[in-house]
């Protein structure tokens, strides 16, 4: 299966212009996709473009990842109903450098291949660039006539843009566009790829390839991912997931494609992941057997969590994913850093205690009634106590009146208190 084959299998072909699988079965292609900074990390919603361009570099072609330096500061207006703010110098150089590192991880930069890939930043060839010199050199060549035909800018003028649009943002497609005829003229790149929300701007480049050169260039877009409920992907009640396990942890990055509605398993693995046909269509029969068991969920959040992160990193989000389903040890509890235990614990009950209590030692039944409202009652809790319904930190609880100290606290700060199978309280020592 080539290049334009496998997308297609993939439901990953949207549009392209004529002549586009023509010149990639001809010779090695070089063709690049964009990156914003807005972030010093990307997060899953770059995660389909990343992989094109990984697909591309195992078809046999050159990838080059374009971060914006220079289009950063001036927003895009695709898709966007207002206008983005503007990045400084300083918070710029900081999300390039950090947007480098994590496509690194997927992008073979090392190879002495033909197809090595390749990491540029427009800032270096627009950092020259005067106004009146790009207007004489470059806006000749565009009309506006074709740049107001532009979807993006048409729904932006037609009243879905509460401030309008700016001039800035107005011409960002043709910044774009001389991206993409730099690349042409100095890097030998024919191709763009994107999001379906960035032909415009795609085509606007190989336009001017055309007009300004003479030469041919071309398009290829993937369908935006979306959800089956019509949520947008990608978001969650906490925001966007990163790629960066500072900003989402590889535990709740997991947790995320486990949750994937069966409706949207098959097609994420497809996109997502590097998983042959005949493997996703075994997966397939297998979930259809057995929906209950999520082998769909299990194998995408496996595959993603592996790629992004780690080997390790996907064990220990297992691992503490058990933890709530009562089939793991204190050990395993122990073992957690501080950012996985508060987010296998998000949601649950949270008591502050004083860290002088603990220190001094406090009984258990006195801890979770006085001071942390586990139990109403201590009679209710000498019951559940006395039926070994009663844990802390996953060890069972066999006297009520035993005492707890620091030494019982997780990273010296927290305690788990568990009463029955389900419910768990989390005691933050202040």
């Amino acid at each position: 299966m080539d290049f334009i084959e496998e997308l297609k299998w993939r439901g990953l072909l949207h549009d392209m212009t004529p002549g586009t699988e023509e010149q990639l079965k001809k010779e090695v292609t070089s063709a690049y996709i964009g990156f914003d900074p807005t972030a010093d990390s990307l997060h899953i919603g770059s995660l389909a473009p990343i992989l094109l361009l990984k697909r591309f570099q195992l078809a046999g072609h050159k990838p080059i990842a374009l971060v914006g330096g220079a289009t950063g500061m001036i927003g895009d207006p695709s898709g966007k109903s207002l206008e983005r703010n503007l990045l400084n110098e300083e918070t710029l150089q900081k999300n390039l450098a950090g947007i480098k590192k994590q496509l690194s991880k997927f992008i073979d930069f090392e190879t002495e291949s033909v197809n090595q890939a390749e990491m540029v930043n427009n800032y270096d060839w627009m950092k020259e660039q005067t106004f009146l010199s790009f207007i004489r050199d470059i806006g000749k060549h565009i009309t506006v006539n074709y740049m107001m035909a532009k979807d993006s800018v048409k729904k932006r003028l037609n009243g879905e843009a509460r401030d309008g649009m700016s001039f800035t943002e107005f011409t960002y497609q043709l910044v774009q566009g001389y991206d993409f005829y730099w690349l042409y003229e100095n890097k030998d790149c024919k191709l763009q790829m994107g999001g379906s929300d960035q032909w415009g701007n795609i085509t606007t480049g190989t336009e001017l390839i055309r007009r300004k050169s003479g030469g041919e260039a071309f398009a290829l877009t993937i369908p935006l991912v979306t959800k089956s409920d019509g949520g947008k992907f990608g978001k969650t009640e906490s925001g966007n997931v990163w790629l960066d396990p500072k900003r989402t942890t590889p535990y709740a990055f997991y947790q995320f494609w486990l949750n994937t509605a069966d409706a949207d398993a098959e097609k994420y693995l497809k996109i997502f992941t590097f998983l042959t046909k005949e493997e996703i269509e075994a997966l397939v029969a297998e979930h259809a057997q057995a929906p209950h068991t999520r082998v769909l969920q299990k194998r995408l959040a496996q595959e993603l969590t592996v790629m992004v992160h780690s080997e390790d990193d996907y064990n220990a989000a297992v691992e503490a994913s058990n933890i709530l389903f009562g089939n793991s040890t204190s050990e395993a509890l122990k073992r957690l850093d501080e950012e996985t235990l508060l987010a296998v614990f998000e949601g649950v009950p949270q008591f502050k205690i004083s860290k002088e209590t603990v220190a001094n030692g406090v009984k258990a039944i006195e801890l979770l009634t006085d001071h942390a409202s586990v139990f109403p009652s201590k009679g209710e809790m000498r019951k559940m106590v006395q039926s070994g319904g009663v844990s802390l930190n996953k060890e069972k609880l066999e006297n009520q009146d035993q005492l707890i100290t620091a030494e019982n606290l997780l990273d010296g700060k927290y305690l788990l208190a568990q009463r029955g199978k389900k419910n768990y309280f989390l005691l933050i020592a202040e």
